[in-house]
């Protein structure tokens, strides 16, 4: 699957992309999986925005996140497909391209995220590997995940 792709800063998110940004985030972590949590945590002000379109419809999103943010590393977070493209390694598209922009924008530094332990095999493909016991966020099991940048 080809699809459009972009990355902006907050900044550069207009209040259309930002409403689909955040509908497709609710979609599917709140909705789909039955979550309710804060989703504007304020990170997203300090974040860059990854998108992939297709015929103008945002069909896949994450937000790339410098060190010292969430985690003295840098990380990557809200990763989501909408469901209707699914099944055809978007997502792994997405993580991949997130892993290579983080590597170039903090070259040597490592990649954390919290990955939903059910995708923990899937995460674990790409180069990341679990650390420390897995934990409860939200109410979804989860697990502390790092990519090694060396």
């Amino acid at each position: 699957m080809a699809g459009h792709w972009e990355t902006r800063p907050f900044a550069a998110l207009d209040t259309s992309l930002l409403y689909a940004i955040m509908r497709l985030r609710q979609e599917v972590f709140v909705v789909e999986q039955d979550s309710a949590y804060l989703d504007a945590d304020g990170i997203d002000l300090e974040s860059e925005h990854m998108l992939c379109f297709e015929d103008g419809a945002l069909i896949a999103y994450q937000r790339l996140i410098g060190p010292g943010i969430r985690y003295p590393e840098s990380s990557i977070g809200r990763i989501v497909v909408h469901p209707a493209f699914r099944g055809h390694d978007l997502g792994r598209e997405l993580v991949r391209r997130g892993i290579a922009h983080n590597l170039e924008q903090w070259p040597g530094i490592d990649i954390c995220i919290n990955a939903q332990s059910y995708l923990e095999a899937f995460y674990g493909t790409l180069g990341f590997a679990g650390e420390g016991e897995p934990y409860d966020e939200d109410g979804i099991p989860h697990r502390k995940m790092r990519y090694r940048a060396g």
